[in-house]
């Protein structure tokens, strides 16, 4: 197949503009993926009182050791 034979343009890459996961504004460069230090302050709170969790479905350790 040569370059003449396609019938439609290459594919390019498209940027969306990022938005703050925090507040939804849009990102600035400085503290991608948020929009300022404060919303960056907040998520990274959120992390330390373990607001982020993955839900599953094993029990606590219970200090043991055992299993």
């Amino acid at each position: 197949m040569t370059p003449s034979d396609r019938s439609s343009p290459p594919l390019r890459a498209v940027r969306i503009d990022a938005r703050c996961p925090v507040c939804g504004k849009r990102a600035e460069l400085r503290y991608r993926p948020f929009c300022s230090k404060r919303c960056a302050d907040i998520d990274l709170g959120r992390w330390l009182k373990e607001g982020y969790r993955v839900p599953t479905d094993e029990t606590p350790d219970d200090g043991t050791g055992e299993g």
